[in-house]
C-alpha cells in the first residue's frame, strides 16, 4: 500500500492532529450553544474572532516579522471578503440558529457544505463525476428530510432556514477562497479573515440591536467562549493547516463527515439534546452523501488544493 513519506514518518502526530480537528471542530456547536445561553449570538462571535485574530496575528508577527503581512490590496480584500462570508455569514448565522434548534441538528445541516461546493462548481462549468453527483443527490435528500421534519424534534422552521443560509454563506466563502487573490500564508490569511469576520459581526450585532450586559454572563458561557477562541480558532486551525502539509488530503478531509457525528453525540451527552430516529436516519444519509462526494473528489484531485477552510475556523 502506498504511503506518503511524511505520513509514514509521523503517523502518531498525524492521528493526534486529526483527533484534535475531529473532536474540537465537532465540539464547537456545543460550545456555541453554551455561549449563547447568556451572551448575544453575533456579539459573542465578534468577541471570539476579534480575540483570535489578535492572538494569531501577534504570533505570526513574532515568528515571521513584518514580511508575513506583505500583500497586495487585492489579496487583503480577498481575505476580508472570505472572512465576512465564512465567519460573519457562516459562523454568525450558526449561532443565531442555535437559539432555535439543537446544536446536533445545526451540525448535521452544516455538514451539507461539501454538497453546495459541488453545485457551485457545476455553475462555474466544472463537470463533476457521476459518483460525486450521486453523493450530492443522496446528501441533499437527507438535508431535505431533516429540514422538512426538523429531525422529528419539534424544531422551528426559522432556525432551520437560518442554518441553511449559514451553510450557503460558508460554501460561497470556501468556493471563492480558492479562486480569488489571497495572502500567501494561510496563517496570515486566517488572521485577516478573523479580523474581518469580527468587524462584520460587531456591526451586524449592533445594527440588529444586540448589546453586551457583562454582569448577566454566566461562568460557563465565558468558559465556552474561551474554549472557542483557544481550541476552536487557534489550536484546531493550526492542527488543520499542519495536516494539509503532512497528511494525504483524502484523510484530512474526513473531518467533514466526522464533525457532525461528534456534535450530535456531544449535544446529547452534555445538554441532553433530543436525538430522534428520523434525525439519526437523515443524518446518516447526509454523512453517506458527503463521504461519497469527499472521497470521490479527493481521489480525482489527489494533488489539488483543498476548498477553503472548514466549518468552525
Amino acid at each position: 500500500m502506498h504511503h506518503d513519506t511524511a505520513d509514514s514518518r509521523t503517523p502518531l502526530l498525524v492521528w493526534g492532529a486529526l483527533a484534535i480537528v475531529y473532536v474540537v471542530w465537532g465540539s464547537t456547536y456545543l460550545a456555541i450553544r453554551i455561549v449563547i445561553e447568556t451572551l448575544p449570538p453575533l456579539l459573542s462571535g465578534a468577541l471570539r474572532f476579534t480575540t483570535a485574530s489578535l492572538v494569531l496575528g501577534a504570533v505570526v508577527f513574532l515568528l515571521r516579522g513584518r514580511r508575513a503581512f506583505r500583500m497586495t490590496g487585492k489579496e487583503l480584500g480577498g481575505a476580508a471578503l472570505v472572512g465576512l462570508l465564512l465567519l460573519t455569514g457562516g459562523n454568525g448565522l450558526v449561532a443565531v440558529a442555535e437559539q432555535h434548534i439543537s446544536s446536533g441538528l445545526a451540525a448535521l445541516l452544516v455538514a451539507s457544505v461539501p454538497l453546495w461546493l459541488v453545485i457551485f462548481r457545476i455553475v462555474a462549468r466544472d463537470r463533476p463525476g457521476v459518483l460525486t453527483l450521486a453523493g450530492v443527490l443522496i446528501g441533499f435528500g437527507g438535508v431535505a428530510v431533516l429540514s422538512l421534519t426538523g429531525g422529528g424534534s419539534g424544531s422551528d422552521g426559522a432556525g432551520i432556514t437560518v442554518i441553511l443560509l449559514a451553510s450557503m454563506s460558508w460554501s460561497v466563502g470556501s468556493f471563492l477562497s480558492g479562486r480569488i487573490p489571497m495572502p500567501a500564508s494561510p496563517f496570515t490569511a486566517s488572521a485577516i479573515e478573523m479580523a474581518a469576520g469580527g468587524v462584520g459581526l460587531t456591526l451586524t450585532g449592533t445594527v440588529v440591536g444586540e448589546h453586551l450586559d457583562l454582569g448577566a454572563v454566566s461562568g460557563r458561557s465565558w468558559a465556552a467562549l474561551a474554549y472557542l477562541v483557544v481550541m476552536g480558532s487557534l489550536v484546531a486551525f493550526t492542527a488543520y493547516v499542519w495536516l494539509l502539509g503532512n497528511a494525504p488530503i483524502s484523510l484530512v478531509s474526513t473531518y467533514a463527515y466526522v464533525n457532525p457525528v461528534v456534535a450530535v453525540v456531544l449535544g446529547a451527552l452534555v445538554l441532553s439534546e433530543p436525538v430522534t430516529t428520523s434525525m439519526i436516519a437523515a443524518g446518516l444519509v447526509i454523512v453517506v452523501g458527503v463521504a461519497l462526494v469527499v472521497s470521490t473528489e479527493r481521489r480525482r484531485k489527489a494533488q489539488a488544493s483543498p476548498a477553503g477552510e472548514p466549518a468552525s475556523v
